[in-house]
């Protein structure tokens, strides 16, 4: 049987929270979705403390009661990255809490991550990739045009879903060839656009649909002239892929991703990969080079005077 929160309770629990969420908002420049994971898991766990272990005073809060939750987590079915994820945002909550002296010490100190089994995700092809550009796979409608270049831009400058989504009308100078992306933690960057990539653009600014309710804000828009959702470009990318290739995840950070490999297999400098991607340390653009290691592999395996000749 739960134990009843009073009012009292709760709200001392929110007023914390909220504060934690007001800095990482003023103070870190988070995002919008990002401090809206940070809020539920939060509030997952402010939730199981009340309620389980009838706990309101977060300088209270032990080690073991995180670890039960941990469990509780794994019982209904949460995979280990998504736990770490939980863990991550509570951990820096604690870190906000010693900053700002409400505790002395985080219970989190010894915790050490769940392991993760990491799968390598495999990049599309450069053959997938020309297939699903190709535009005779796409109808000659507004919807169609809309979904080619939607597509297109994701792949020819590496730029994440939301960073697509927020793209500001203002912000692609077409006629620079530069497109101003507004990343992580408002974090800006130039994005040179390729001649092919311009002539795209060029033809999607004069067709696409009068903004309603945007004042013309946003560059990319639906067909009815809205800001567009972040299920629709999933469900865009998703279903051109599906048309060409069989690999299992077919994303918009798969198009990413692809953007980052081809360029390295290509020749890129892994620095300047960083900065198209927009990373604030080159150990996240490494993970990238797992991918183009095989075709680094291959070559050498060909070219190589001892290496197996086909």
């Amino acid at each position: 049987m739960f134990f009843e929160v009073s009012t009292f309770e709760k709200q001392r629990f929110f007023m914390a929270i909220t504060s934690f969420l007001t800095y990482l908002e003023l103070e870190k420049n988070y995002a919008a979705h990002t401090l809206t994971a940070y809020r539920n898991d939060l509030e997952n766990f402010q939730a199981f403390c009340l309620e389980v272990f009838q706990e309101d005073d977060l300088s209270s809060v032990s080690y073991s009661l995180i670890r039960s939750w941990i469990v509780q987590l794994l019982e209904q079915g949460n995979s280990t990255k998504t736990i770490n994820r939980k863990i991550s945002s509570l951990r820096s909550y604690y870190k906000y809490l010693m900053r700002s002296e409400q505790i002395e010490k985080s219970p989190l100190d010894e915790h050490r991550p769940l392991k993760v089994q990491k799968n390598v995700q495999v990049p599309f092809s450069q053959k997938e990739m020309h297939q699903v550009l190709d535009p005779n796979l796409y109808p000659d409608s507004p919807l169609g045009t809309l979904q080619r270049v939607l597509i297109t831009t994701l792949y020819y400058t590496g730029m994440r879903r939301t960073e697509l989504i927020h793209l500001l009308d203002r912000d692609v100078s077409l006629d620079n060839r530069t497109i101003k992306v507004v990343g992580k933690r408002n974090k800006e960057r130039l994005i040179p656009v390729l001649q092919s990539l311009q002539k795209h653009l060029l033809d999607y600014r004069i067709t696409r649909a009068d903004a309603v309710d945007t004042h013309g804000r946003y560059f990319f828009r639906s067909i009815a002239g809205k800001k567009l959702s972040e299920h629709f470009v999933y469900e865009t990318v998703n279903t051109y892929l599906n048309k060409v290739s069989s690999k299992a995840k077919k994303s918009p950070h798969m198009l990413r991703h692809s953007f980052a490999t081809h360029l390295l297999d290509n020749g890129a400098d892994l620095n300047a990969v960083k900065e198209l991607l927009g990373h604030d340390s080159i150990a996240a653009t490494q993970h990238y080079t797992h991918s183009s290691m095989c075709e680094i592999k291959a070559v050498y395996q060909k070219a190589h005077p001892r290496g197996t000749k086909k």
